[in-house]
């Protein structure tokens, strides 16, 4: 447990992946046809299916579980990190008001122990029920001498529809509008380079009860991630919602700002809820500051829903009818990025 582990010193480089996305943009952008809507950055992917401004458009996201499987793979527990993955790309799809329709998963794996696939596919299974998709298909790869024994890797793909004009965009957000966070379910799957540094998966300790954080780390760490879906889908039939943002990797710095129109910042108040205790504990051990933890984890807030004032209570008590933990952490202002109160 050292002090000042950020990061960047656990591993992860985040200018670098900058770097990509500028160096590659070029390759990605000359694949495009006249049906690509948007750019690279947003939180899917858009195609639509006609020139009908009230027609179909396909909102695709795929992602990864991270280097959380290493907790998985010390714990000999599998039936949950599906989740994770399911999560990873659906949360991103409803930030468009797109209802995630198919899922499709990719295992990568050691030895092939139709047991330990059959534990992870069902976590992949539960995660497509709770996000109402189906998951329609696969691919297992067996790759002995390419992944340590015992180990393996996941990631997902989906895809969701959404009609062109009721596509969430951020488009209108203007200054005086507020954000709601929906409480995370805990560290979800962005910032474990970082957490590993603190609870190393080799520390029998991760396993006994963990008296600062108040609970047995390894069942923290393995939490899965909260899904939303359904919860979006009945909010925006009653209410305006503006802008939608899933606090993933890059935390509230990298990702509230992607659905923000130019000249506009969050303003966010850090008092305005209770912040769980793994991330002051993670903050404390690891011995960095705030704006580093909101620029690595979603510090208790896993969706940031953007509405106007005058819908705020509205949409809380909503929030509350289906089962959510909602509280407005944040508002919008003149300037750009995000700015901490």
């Amino acid at each position: 447990m050292g002090k000042g582990i950020d990061y960047k010193a656990a591993g992860v480089d985040v200018e670098a992946g900058y770097s990509a996305v500028k160096l590659m943009k070029q390759h990605v952008e000359k694949t495009y046809d006249k049906n690509v809507i948007g750019d690279i950055g947003s939180f899917g992917g858009f195609y639509a299916l006609s020139n009908d401004p009230n027609g179909d458009v396909l909102v695709a996201g795929t992602d990864g579980v991270g280097t959380k499987l290493k907790y998985a793979f010390v714990a000999d527990k599998h039936d949950t990190i599906g989740i994770d993955v399911v999560a990873m790309c659906v949360n991103d799809i409803i930030c468009l008001g797109a209802k995630p329709i198919i899922f499709l998963d990719y295992i990568a794996i050691s030895k092939l122990i139709p047991e330990k696939i059959e534990k992870i596919v069902k976590g992949v299974s539960d995660g497509c029920v709770q996000a109402g998709c189906a998951l329609i298909g696969g691919e297992t790869a067996e790759m002995p001498g390419f992944y340590a024994k015992d180990e393996y890797d996941i990631a997902g793909f989906s895809c969701g529809v959404a009609k062109r004009n009721k596509i969430i965009n951020g488009e209108n957000i203007k200054e005086g509008d507020v954000l709601i966070g929906l409480k995370s379910s805990g560290i979800h799957s962005n910032g474990y380079s970082l957490v590993r540094q603190i609870f190393k998966p080799d520390d029998k300790a991760i396993f006994e009860y963990d008296d600062e954080l108040g609970a047995i780390p390894i069942d923290v760490l393995l939490t899965p991630t909260k899904i939303y879906v359904k919860t979006v889908l009945e909010l925006i039939k009653e209410v305006d919602v503006k802008g939608i943002a899933h606090i993933t990797g890059g935390g509230f710095i990298e990702n509230l700002p992607r659905i923000l129109p130019k000249g506009l910042k969050a303003t966010v108040n850090t008092k305005s809820y209770e912040i769980p205790q793994i991330f002051k504990v993670l903050q404390k051990r690891a011995g960095i500051t705030a704006k580093k933890m909101y620029n690595t984890f979603n510090m208790g807030i896993g969706l940031a829903i953007c509405v106007e004032p005058k819908d705020a209570d509205k949409t809380i008590k909503k929030l509350s009818e289906l089962g959510e933990q909602a509280v407005v952490f944040a508002t919008i202002e003149k300037g750009e990025g995000v700015s901490f109160i």
